[in-house]
């Protein structure tokens, strides 16, 4: 019988799992299991400082969280948790946010720098559970926003606001809000202080509400059906999406962009804030099981057009991501990576990066899975337990390696 362990059992568990120095090349010849092995004694004397920030990555697999190094993919550290789980950055380039059964775990990828006058000193460490979380009924979306971070609880509709860069220091103070009704829904903190949350209940989501920073009503839109997602594009632009298109809210607005099919299905998108552009995904069929669609959607903020794009392949919720010069990327099923431009909706490269594969049938299973940091992207591959860093200057693969574990989600932080 598997032991179920708390969180602070596990970070415990975890600090003991240290940094290996093994290549996880493809080429290597090194047994992948071998690579997550702890050698005991390498980085329990504390922090080593380096010559530069250390980019990490965050995988998870049924069992527990792998730490890339982000340049070499080699294998860092590797800790324990329960059942199945969600990855998100916390905001502050250095922790991610575990989503567990009944809470938001904080993960250290110990990787972070520290200013010093005109400069800063870097430093790497074992990566560990740092036994501070945010419990949760049932633990929803993860936003990042002007420097907070906003966490939604879908069992009680309670939202909770706090400043990652306080994590290093333990749990940081937390502002909270309930929304009228328990949903699955998602929440934006702005730059004022203000706050954007989905209205819906257990058996409808509506639209969105504005609240001012003493979380007055500001202004409302309820012609959004099955509002989920959100994005932020260029001069604090926020988008959510709709069944049959997206509302976006800008100073203290809300206006309707609708889609161009009567179920216009817009639920996961990608946007940057150097764009006005957002990409969606796109779904068509109503009464589709699951719908594996070929187009994606580019929405303009400024100008309200939508242009859909036809990439001749399906798509993932976890396809989508964007660019150093605001490009739109989605990880096909034919194992490209579809590059595309935002202004014009073109398709301008198609990187060749697995092989063909087949969306499965429940959400949480594994699937490829996409995270950009600047020029480049990463793609995982479970089916070969493999992860590959994609040079999108170059449009080729720049480097691949063998995993320890089939990887299901991917997510990074700056260092």
């Amino acid at each position: 019988m598997t032991q179920t362990l708390t969180p602070r059992v596990r970070a415990a568990a975890a600090s003991a799992v240290l940094a290996i120095a093994l290549l996880a090349g493809c080429s290597s010849g090194i047994d992948p299991q071998d690579q997550a092995t702890a050698a005991a004694g390498s980085e329990t004397a504390g922090p080593v400082e380096a010559s530069g920030a250390t980019p990490r990555l965050a995988v998870s697999y049924d069992g527990g969280v792998l730490v890339l190094d982000a340049e070499s993919l080699e294998v860092v550290g590797q800790v324990p948790v329960d059942g199945f789980t969600r990855l998100n950055p916390a905001g502050d380039g250095r922790h991610v946010l575990v989503t567990t059964g009944d809470a938001f775990e904080v993960l250290d990828t110990g990787t972070w720098s520290e200013p010093h006058g005109d400069h800063s000193h870097h430093y790497t460490a074992a990566p560990a559970l740092t036994g501070t979380e945010f419990a949760a009924n049932k633990p929803g979306h993860v936003v990042r926003h002007a420097d907070r971070t906003v966490l939604f609880h879908d069992g009680s509709g309670l939202v909770e606001m706090f400043d990652p860069h306080g994590l290093a220091e333990g749990k940081p103070a937390v502002d909270s809000h309930t929304t009228a009704e328990p949903h699955h829904g998602v929440a934006v903190e702005l730059e004022n202080g203000g706050l954007i949350t989905t209205l819906g209940d257990e058996k409808a989501r509506t639209g969105i509400v504005v609240l001012d920073r003493e979380r007055r009503e500001v202004t409302r839109n309820e012609h959004c059906p099955g509002v989920h997602g959100e994005a932020a594009a260029a001069n604090e632009v926020v988008v959510f999406g709709c069944q049959d298109g997206v509302l976006v809210y800008r100073d203290g607005v809300v206006t309707k962009i609708s889609s161009p099919d009567a179920y216009g299905r817009i639920g996961n998108q990608a946007g940057t804030d150097t764009s006005d552009v957002v990409l969606g995904d796109y779904k068509t069929d109503r009464d589709a099981e699951l719908e594996r669609p070929q187009r994606v959607m580019l929405v303009n903020t400024t100008t309200a057009a939508m242009t859909p794009v036809d990439l001749g392949t399906s798509y993932t919720f976890r396809s989508l991501g964007r660019g150093p010069r605001g490009e739109a990327l989605v990880l096909g099923t034919d194992g490209f990576l579809h590059v595309i431009d935002q202004n014009t909706g073109a398709v301008t490269n198609r990187i060749p990066v697995l092989g063909a594969w087949t969306e499965p049938e429940k959400w949480q299973s594994p699937r490829p899975a996409l995270f950009v940091d600047g020029g480049t992207a990463y793609v995982s591959d479970p089916a070969a337990k493999s992860i590959h860093a994609v040079d999108l200057a170059a449009g080729t693969v720049a480097r691949s390696a063998v995993l320890p574990q089939s990887p299901i989600e991917l997510t990074g932080v700056g260092g």
